[in-house]
């Protein structure tokens, strides 16, 4: 299994890749370079990952993605899974909210994934086999208040999704979507709402719609709504 994951150095992310390696995956780990990164790179191992490659990446620059797909491919060749778990919210009003955030929210959140995608698509449709999962959000389903950027940019994610599951139809691979609400993360921390999940159960659906669910979720949007 070789599997590619973004936003891999901490909350989702990381619990997603330590749920991959102790299944023996060979991991693509995409992100900005630092220590959380070394570390998740180093759990991983451990954990039981047959290969741990770190693809350094700014998610907001395409020309950076795209030499980290290469990478990829080179090393590994097409994917069996891509998820997609990189994210930021930044919380303001929307008069608070300057161009540059929100013009960073939408490139980390939604345009990343595209570019990630495009740029692996190719060989997976060659292989016709592969799974591409994208970490959305209930604020993929609502509007929250101060949550403007973030809420558009994970509304727009199902678009893209739903788009990619229409084009995918009969060529052997899947697309789908995972929703969670409250996870207990640093994202959540300062957001008022209490943790109604953990990251591990949300990297534990994630990793089943990348390796394991019928073909037949194509196009699903997967709903978590915590205990």
């Amino acid at each position: 299994m070789k599997i590619l994951i973004t936003g891999m150095s901490r909350g989702i992310g990381r619990a997603t890749a330590l749920v991959c390696a102790a299944r023996g995956a060979e991991l693509g780990l995409l992100g900005r370079p630092s220590e959380r990164q070394k570390e998740s790179a180093e759990s991983c191992r451990k954990a039981g990952a047959k290969r741990v490659l770190s693809l350094a990446a700014d998610a907001t620059q395409v020309a950076e993605l795209e030499r980290a797909a290469n990478e990829f491919l080179e090393a590994f060749g097409a994917p069996d899974a891509i998820i997609h778990s990189a994210g930021i919210a930044v919380r303001s009003s929307i008069e608070a909210t300057s161009v540059a955030s929100w013009q960073e929210q939408l490139q980390i959140n939604l345009s990343a994934p595209f570019v990630l995608t495009r740029a692996l698509l190719p060989a997976m449709r060659a292989r016709r086999a592969g799974r591409i999962v994208f970490v959305g959000s209930i604020s993929s389903t609502l509007g929250t208040a101060n949550l403007a950027g973030y809420c558009a940019s994970k509304w727009g994610l199902i678009g893209l999704m739903k788009s990619l599951a229409a084009e995918l139809t009969d060529s052997g691979l899947m697309t789908c979507a995972v929703l969670p609400g409250s996870v207990d993360t640093e994202m959540l921390v300062g957001s008022g709402f209490p943790p109604r999940m953990t990251a591990e159960a949300v990297a534990q659906t994630l990793v089943h719609y990348a390796l394991d669910a019928p073909l037949a979720h194509n196009g699903a949007s997967v709903e978590m709504f915590g205990t």
